[in-house]
């Protein structure tokens, strides 16, 4: 199990996965935006998406939980 969290505040600009979805290494996961900048949450891991924590238009705060993969 994985657990992929945001690196800074921002804001989720983007969800490109649905739970249940299958991932691989460099997979985009979702696209925040922090100060004009489109910044692309990426999984280091294959898996399937089980757990997604954010939606569109959440703000997320450094280390919050944005995915689980299995």
């Amino acid at each position: 199990m994985a657990e992929v969290r945001a690196e800074m505040v921002a804001n989720v600009w983007k969800v490109l996965v649905s739970e249940g979805d299958t991932v691989e290494d460099g997979d985009t996961l979702v696209i925040l935006e922090s100060m004009k900048m489109e910044i692309p949450v990426i999984t280091e891991d294959d898996g399937v998406v089980v757990q997604l924590k954010v939606a569109e238009g959440d703000v997320v705060q450094e280390g919050d939980l944005i995915a689980v993969i299995e």
